[in-house]
């Protein structure tokens, strides 16, 4: 720019007395920091000499920069240089600027004392031409940061996501997602369907959690989307504003974790969820891959074979002949209590307060569909692996 070439340097003189109390000016800058600053003051030790390197760069920076007029500073490399790249990702742009804001004001308050005579100006009008390069260099540098921190967490969080559905070990989990800023301890649930054929699904996911206020990982593994979300105190509903993203067909969530040492879990089961899906066409989107349990199992899962089995099959049988046969016989009936009271040769009064105590032991209504159906298929199964346990 022009200013660069026109300005008068300040004198030689003047230029040897900045140098020789550039390091005291350094040292007062930084104490000033902490006299103005109350987030400066609770900076590790080791962040704040990293701070006190950059100020002294800038200092000998600023002398060179004076001593050769038609050079433009090299600021990046030789100011934040002397800075390690961790200090852009542990001080936000804002306090660099409140950073170089004070470094500024004391050199300008000592511009008195170390000018020679009739220099006092030229040194003045200096330092605010340096401050504004500095701001420059500041912006550049907090954007080159971003850039590539993007670019790595982009693929971090892609890494995390495939690990998530090949079932890595959660210590190696939880190790990459705190690299992305995960609290290791929030709710997670994961999201499983097909991906849309167009536009940008990553940024679409993120604008509908950001609406949710929730946590997001987003990754395409092969033509599955696959979103994991947590932060939210409302996952279910976090879930149903996500799921509108997602491309045609079902949208599965996983059961809700205690944290994304466990989020691998929850992703099996949605992924098993997925598989299942197309044998239930009236299912609700998202389902929740726990109402998929007797599809799950139909198809294969084990994991799901075994819930059926805890959840529903065993508490019937344990809870007597009267329970499990009054369940039966409703199932036979198609759901017709009268029906079933007559085959039973009881009251149906009794057969609806034997199923109020089935319904307690397994959560599922037997009048309902859908839960007949569950329990139809649980103690189906059940009853395979009975047989299969006396041939064997």
């Amino acid at each position: 720019m022009s200013d660069r070439v026109s300005r008068r340097p300040p004198s030689a003189a003047t230029l040897r007395r900045l140098e020789r109390a550039s390091g005291s000016l350094a040292t007062r800058a930084v104490a000033r920091m902490d006299d103005e600053l109350p987030w400066f003051r609770t900076m590790p030790a080791d962040q704040r000499s990293w701070v006190m390197l950059v100020a002294q760069a800038g200092l000998a920076s600023f002398v060179e920069w004076c001593r050769t007029p038609d050079r433009p500073p090299r600021l990046t490399g030789e100011v934040f240089g002397a800075a390690p790249r961790e200090l852009a990702r542990v001080v936000p742009l804002k306090h660099t600027v409140d950073l170089v804001r004070v470094t500024v004001e004391v050199m300008d308050d000592f511009v008195g004392t170390v000018a020679e005579p009739g220099d006092a100006d030229v040194l003045r009008l200096a330092v605010l031409q340096y401050s504004r390069e500095v701001a420059f260099a500041t912006a550049h540098v907090y954007a080159t940061f971003a850039e590539s921190r993007g670019a790595w967490d982009a693929r971090l969080e892609a890494l995390l996501v495939d690990a998530l559905v090949r079932g890595e070990r959660p210590e190696e989990l939880s190790g990459r997602a705190s690299a992305l800023g995960w609290a290791a301890m929030t709710p997670v649930t994961v999201l499983v369907g097909a991906a849309p054929q167009d536009g940008d699904v990553h940024a679409a996911i993120r604008r509908a959690a950001r609406q949710v206020r929730s946590e997001v990982l987003v990754g395409v593994h092969a033509d599955q989307l696959v979103v994991v979300l947590g932060g939210s105190p409302d996952l279910q509903s976090a879930a149903e504003r996500v799921s509108d993203e997602f491309g045609p067909g079902p949208v599965v969530t996983g059961p809700v974790v205690d944290g994304l040492g466990r989020a691998g879990d929850s992703a099996s089961a949605a992924l098993a969820g997925l598989r299942a899906a197309p044998a239930w066409p009236g299912a609700p989107r998202p389902v929740a891959a726990d109402a998929l349990l007797p599809e799950r199992a139909l198809d294969g899962d084990p994991s799901a074979r075994t819930t059926l089995q805890e959840r529903i099959a065993q508490p019937l049988q344990a809870a007597g002949g009267e329970v499990l046969e009054t369940v039966r016989a409703v199932l036979a009936s198609g759901g017709n209590l009268e029906a079933s009271a007559r085959a039973l040769f009881v009251h149906p009064n009794t057969v609806r307060y034997r199923l109020r105590r089935a319904t307690e032991m397994t959560g599922l209504p037997v009048t309902d569909p859908r839960g007949a159906w569950t329990v139809q298929v649980a103690l189906a199964l059940a009853a395979l692996d009975q047989e299969r346990s006396l041939w064997h």
